[in-house]
This record gives C-alpha cells, structure tokens and sequence, in this order.
C-alpha cells in the first residue's frame, strides 16, 4: 500500500514538472544570454560623463553598440571604445544599451545620475568564469552554448532535476510515514 503512496506522489511530481518548465524556460530567456560577452562601465553615469564599452568573443570583426542615450559607437576586433552621455539626459533616469554582433544581440542598462559617475561595470560575460577568454566554452548551465540545442537541453535538465525532486520527496514521505507507524511495513 505504501508503495502505491510513494507512485502516486511521484506521479503529481512529474505533473508538476511539466507545469513548471515552461515557466522556468521564459525566465531563462530573460537573463540576456548572448554566445559574446560585453560591459559598460561604469554602470552608473553623470549626464555628460563617458562610458567605457567592451565585448569579446564575437567572431565578426565589430560589434554595434547603441542607445538612446549616445550616439552609436563601433567597437573593431575586441577593442573598446568610449561614448559621451548626452548632456540632457535625465537624472535618476535608466538606459538600454543595446550590443549588436552579427544580428545577435544583448543589453545593459545604464543609470544616469547627479554628480560623479561611480566605477560599477554590468560586464555580460556568457557565463564564463573571470579571466576567461574569447573561444572559451567553458561557465555554468547551457550559457556557453549556440542556439537552439541549448533550449532543449535546459528543458531536459529542468524535467531531470524536478523529478529527481519529486523522487527525493516521496521517499521522505515513505520514510515519515514509516517512522509514523513505528516501522511497521
């Protein structure tokens, strides 16, 4: 009888696996995974001040750097370049900075504020460990990957992990419920 208990729950674990990949996946596609990495720096601007803009890792030889907020800037075989934030740019108010690499492209957003600029970069970095460089396939999760076989390989591995779960789970009910009747089976 027990062991009908410990399937059944196994069952609704798996149910609700299904349920909730799909909304795992859509956060997945929100964390601007890009296959190159890219920064501004700093994250933080004054209106007028500059911003320093990096990548690494696009195969092309320039990656196109725009906002609505600088006019666009070209960086050309993995060199940085600088913008100047528009002198009327709004206080308090955040900018998306848009890295273009052969159609591919990420963002980061960058505050302006009253003052100094502060030294905090947003570096997008594909998931790779500091210090790794262009060509590295290396980091966590599928981020290092290139395109659509990663997105079945993120389902796969979220249907694993909850069920996996859900397993653990039921045999800690099983157990409890043993525990319960003082070890009878």
């Amino acid at each position: 009888m027990r062991a009908i208990g410990a399937a059944s729950a196994v069952l609704l674990s798996a149910v609700a696996a299904v349920t909730v990949a799909p909304s795992a996946l859509a956060d997945d596609a929100d964390r601007n995974i890009t296959s190159f990495g890219f920064s501004v720096t700093p994250a933080t601007v004054a209106p007028g001040g500059t911003v320093t803009l990096t990548s690494d890792g696009c195969e092309e030889p320039s990656v196109t750097v725009t906002s609505g907020v600088f006019d666009t800037v070209t960086l050309t075989e993995g060199r940085s370049g600088s913008a100047t934030v528009d002198v009327e740019a709004k206080a308090g108010t955040e900018y998306e900075i848009t890295f273009d690499c052969k159609g591919e492209r990420g963002t980061a957003k960058l505050t302006i504020a009253q003052g100094e600029p502060r030294p905090e970069p947003v570096v997008h970095d594909q998931g790779l460990p500091p210090g790794a460089h262009k060509g590295v396939k290396a980091g966590f999760g599928t981020a290092a990957g290139s395109g659509a076989d990663d997105a079945g390989l993120v389902t796969t591995e979220v249907v694993t992990g909850v069920l996996l779960i859900a397993g653990a789970l039921g045999a800690a009910v099983v157990l409890t419920r043993r525990r319960a009747t003082g070890g009878r089976a």
